[in-house]
C-alpha cells in the first residue's frame, strides 16, 4: 500500500514494550514515514533500546505524558488499565491509540469519547484483525455477493493452551477485562460488526474448563440479524485440532477459510513490514468457494487472499489525526461491541 509522506510525522510514545509493543506497534511506527516513535515507558529493563537505540525511555506514564513533544500515545498495557490510562493521556492533551478492549463497559467508553471530544483529541481503537490476510479474503467474498443471501456465518478463534496464563491479571476473577471473552472476543465481534453492523440481539454461552481456571476459557455468541442472518462467534483455549476459522453459507454457495494470516509470526521472526513477502499467505492456503452456476451445478474454486498489512491501520490513524478523515473503526461500532461483550 502507498503510505502518506506529505506532512510532519506524528510524534508518538508507547506505554509499554512487551509483546504488543515489540510486535504490533514499533515495527510500523518506525517504518511508516508519517510517524516518529520517540519514547516509551520502561520501569525496569531498558529493552527497547536494543532494537531502537534512539528511543527515549521514561520511568513512568506520568513522565511520558508530560513530554510536550508527543502528540500520540499508544495505550498497549494490560486490559484493566486501558480506560484509566487513555483518560490520563487525553487529559494530557494527547491523541490516543487504544488496544482492545477499549474499555470494559459501554458507559466507560462513552465517558472516554466525551472526554476526547472535549479535549479536541482523537480516541482511536487498535482493532488490527480487520487487516488480517484471511479476513480480507472473507470480506471480499461477502462484498462480491457470490454467496447470495447469507444465512449462516461462523467465525472462530481457537488455541490449545490448557495451562493457565502466566500473566496473572488475565486469570483473576473479578479483574475487569479478564477471561477469553474480553481477550479474543473483541477481535471476533469487531470483524462481525465491520461486515454486518450491530445485531438485533445476542445469545451468549461461556465456560471455564481448564484445570483451576477462574475465568472463562470458552465462549460462543449467537448474533441475530435482520433477514434471518445468523452469525456465530466462538473461541476456546482447548481446541487441539482447529477447523476453518471462517465458514459462510448463503443461498447461492459457501466459503471456507482457514486462519492463515502470517503477520504475527513473521514479525516475531524478525521480518519487517516492508519485506515483499510480508502478509502473504502460503500456496495451498487459499479459501474454498463453492457456488451455484448458471447451469444449476455447483463449482468449487480456490480463492487466494491478497496480502494483509497492519500498516493499513496506522495509515488510517495518520489520515484521521492529520487530515481529519473518518477513522474506519467508528465510535458506534465500538459501543456496539462493548454492549455485546458486557451483556
Amino acid at each position: 500500500m502507498t503510505l502518506s509522506t506529505d506532512s510532519a510525522p506524528i510524534k508518538t510514545g508507547l506505554l509499554a514494550y512487551g509483546m504488543s509493543g515489540k510486535i504490533f506497534h514499533a515495527p510500523f511506527l518506525t517504518q511508516h514515514p508519517s510517524f516518529d516513535l520517540q519514547a516509551v515507558v520502561q520501569r525496569h529493563e531498558q529493552r527497547m533500546q536494543a532494537d531502537y537505540p534512539h528511543i527515549k525511555s521514561y520511568g513512568s506514564v506520568d513522565e511520558l505524558l508530560a513530554d510536550p513533544a508527543l502528540e500520540l500515545v499508544v495505550v498497549n498495557t494490560p486490559s484493566f488499565t486501558h480506560a484509566d490510562l487513555a483518560r490520563q493521556a487525553l487529559l494530557a492533551g494527547k491523541h490516543v491509540l487504544l488496544e482492545k478492549p477499549v474499555a470494559t463497559t459501554a458507559a466507560e467508553l462513552r465517558e472516554l469519547q466525551a472526554l476526547a471530544q472535549q479535549q479536541g483529541r482523537q480516541l482511536l481503537a487498535y482493532q488490527n484483525r480487520r487487516w488480517d490476510t484471511d479476513f480480507s479474503s472473507v470480506r471480499d467474498v461477502v462484498k462480491s455477493g457470490q454467496l447470495g443471501q447469507l444465512i449462516e456465518v461462523h467465525f472462530r478463534y481457537d488455541r490449545f493452551k490448557p495451562a493457565l496464563n502466566p500473566k496473572k491479571f488475565k486469570e483473576e476473577a473479578g479483574v475487569p477485562g479478564s477471561g477469553l471473552l474480553f481477550d479474543l472476543g473483541p477481535h471476533l465481534v469487531d470483524q462481525a460488526i465491520s461486515l454486518f453492523g450491530p445485531p438485533l440481539r445476542v445469545e451468549k454461552a461461556q465456560g471455564a474448563y481448564r484445570a483451576h481456571s477462574l475465568v472463562d476459557d470458552f465462549f460462543s455468541l449467537h448474533l441475530h440479524y435482520p433477514a434471518g442472518l445468523h452469525v456465530y462467534l466462538t473461541s476456546s483455549l482447548l481446541v487441539a485440532d482447529p477447523g476453518p476459522a471462517f465458514v459462510l453459507h448463503g443461498t447461492l454457495g459457501s466459503y471456507r477459510k482457514d486462519r492463515t494470516d502470517p503477520q504475527e509470526a513473521q514479525l516475531q521472526a524478525g521480518m519487517q513490514p516492508t519485506d515483499p513477502a510480508f502478509g502473504q499467505e502460503q500456496p495451498g492456503q487459499e479459501g474454498r468457494l463453492t457456488v451455484l452456476g448458471p447451469d444449476g451445478t455447483l463449482a468449487t474454486t480456490s480463492v487466494a487472499a491478497g496480502p494483509g498489512s497492519y500498516a493499513g491501520l496506522f495509515e488510517a490513524v495518520y489520515q484521521s489525526i492529520r487530515r481529519g478523515q473518518p477513522y474506519p473503526i467508528t465510535e458506534a461500532e465500538l459501543e456496539a461491541q462493548l454492549r455485546i461483550l458486557e451483556e
